[in-house]
């Protein structure tokens, strides 16, 4: 499998505040020492890595630094990170939007970038005029463009408004519209960042959809920006974690979402509800990635804030819908908790046997109560992605099918 981008070294610095170096004889110097004597840039040497929280000393900073990493064809990588690490800068110096302070990009094929709502539509245009002036950026002809068209207007729903200017569409109609122009003319390299998030749920839905079929069937390269972790694991097969500025980690993409989720959550950054008789204080699974019909197993610590005489504990899972599939419980498993005092402590093991789901991500609930109460329940807080296997699936089970649970049988017909 060939390379489609390759990263050198890309970093990018800002002034704050400023556009130039604030005297003509600072910008003049500047320039003097880059392109007629072909020395470093002074003012590299200052810039400061690129925390929105705190207040530096210098007036410059790192967009971007030291970006080393490679895309294979047909790859769908998942680029994730807090506001500010950096993720928009790296795709538009991609998408040649802005160039970069050092480094050099290497891309095959031609790019089709969806930035920002709207990105690359004129205002004054048609939804049907602004379709073949993207088409003719992308290099296409007339003819290939308008061979595109049908499935452009279908796929984005706008075909009332296809005729009319884009100045009056509203922002998740400009979505849908640009999403399909840069998915459908044809670009090797696509480049989604954030905007999914402004269409409706059955728009997202189509066009993950779309992404998938782009890259599994017709050898595309998607990167894809996201602070939808649910979307990012659908998904993307690779993900690329930035922090500051700078690659903090890279890999499979549930790795990398679970080291990106474990960094930026404790317990306590839950949504979490109850009377507080009881506490979760911590908890961990033993895989964030499960095949079909295998076990993960799940351990959490509770603390008790007042005499209990009865607790219960349950597991509760859910679908990337929200949809509630089953709940573990230790009653139902003939385990009994003994009565807790105040400021006791105890350890949960729980092994959860066959995970029959179908494949896709995955959350639970941790809830503790009794028949009377709850006393905690933190949600959301275990997360897995459910991996296709050959033995235990003999037909693909797409991520998108309204299937969730898998039940094995025996015909006989």
């Amino acid at each position: 499998m060939s390379t489609a981008i390759e990263f050198n070294n890309i970093s990018k610095q800002y002034r704050l505040g400023l556009v130039s170096t604030r005297t003509l004889n600072h910008d003049l110097k500047r320039w003097w020492t880059v392109n007629v004597l072909r020395k470093e840039d002074p003012y590299l040497k200052i810039g400061e890595v690129n925390d929105r929280a705190t207040k530096g000393e210098s007036e410059y900073v790192w967009a971007l630094r030291d970006i080393n990493f490679k895309v294979e064809q047909g790859d769908v990588v998942g680029i994730i990170g807090r506001n500010g690490a950096g993720k928009s800068t790296l795709l538009k110096i991609l998408s040649k939007v802005t160039g970069p302070t050092t480094g050099t990009i290497r891309a095959r094929g031609r790019i089709g970038s969806l930035l920002e709502v709207g990105t690359g539509f004129h205002q004054e245009m048609t939804g049907r005029e602004n379709i073949f002036l993207n088409g003719a950026i992308l290099g296409m002809t007339k003819s290939e463009i308008a061979r595109k068209l049908d499935e452009i207007v279908d796929f984005s729903g706008c075909e009332r408004y296809i005729d009319t200017p884009v100045k009056r569409y509203s922002s998740g109609m400009s979505v849908r519209l640009g999403f399909a122009v840069a998915a459908f003319l044809d670009p090797e390299i696509l480049v989604v960042d954030e905007v999914l998030a402004v269409g409706d749920a059955e728009f997202q839905k189509k066009a993950i959809g779309k992404m998938q079929d782009v890259s599994r069937s017709e050898g595309r390269t998607v990167l894809f920006v996201s602070h939808n972790m649910v979307s990012i694991q659908q998904l993307c097969h690779t993900g690329l974690l930035l922090k500051n500025g700078m690659i903090e980690t890279s890999g499979p993409i549930s790795d990398v979402v679970n080291i990106y989720l474990s960094n930026i959550k404790t317990v306590n950054d839950y949504n979490r509800h109850g009377n507080g008789a009881v506490k979760t204080t911590d908890f961990k699974t033993s895989a964030t990635r499960v095949d079909v019909g295998h076990d993960i197993e799940v351990d959490f610590d509770i603390e008790a804030y007042q005499h209990v005489d009865i607790l219960e504990a349950e597991i509760e899972i859910k679908d990337s819908n929200g949809q509630n599939l089953a709940n573990i419980s230790n009653t139902d498993a003939g385990t009994l908790i003994k009565p807790m005092e105040k400021g006791e402590k105890r350890h949960f093991h729980c092994l959860i046997k066959n995970i029959n789901f179908a494949p896709g991500n995955y959350t639970a609930n941790i809830w503790l109560g009794s028949p009377y109460a709850t006393y905690d329940k933190v949600e959301d807080c275990i997360r897995f992605n459910v991996i296709q296997t050959e033995e235990f699936i003999l037909r693909p089970i797409p991520y998108y099918s309204s299937y969730r649970v898998i039940l094995q049988s025996e015909w006989d017909i």
